[in-house]
């Protein structure tokens, strides 16, 4: 029931919100393995990439939970027009 409370509450939220949440997940992607240049010990490198990469995660599947099948066409859409005009 929270899960279904939570999903209908991020599709209600707006098509820019959704592509910046979406976009999110990059830096995360980054910090996640450029962590492992630190000198740190192997236990800390682990952990954070254990918490980096899940918050990609999950900025990448709340992003394309707000946008939605039509929202990602759009986008797609968008995209592909950019691309033929090249």
């Amino acid at each position: 029931m929270v899960i279904t409370h939570i999903k209908q509450w991020l599709q209600s939220l707006s098509f820019r919100t959704g592509v910046i949440v979406l976009l999110s997940c990059i830096p995360f992607y980054v910090l996640s393995f450029a962590q492992m240049l630190l000198p740190i010990s192997v236990t800390a490198k682990g952990i954070l990439w254990t918490v980096l990469f899940g918050l990609a995660k999950t900025c990448q599947y709340g992003g394309l939970t707000i946008l939605g099948v039509e929202g990602y066409k759009r986008l797609k859409d968008k995209f592909q027009r950019k691309n033929t005009q090249e």
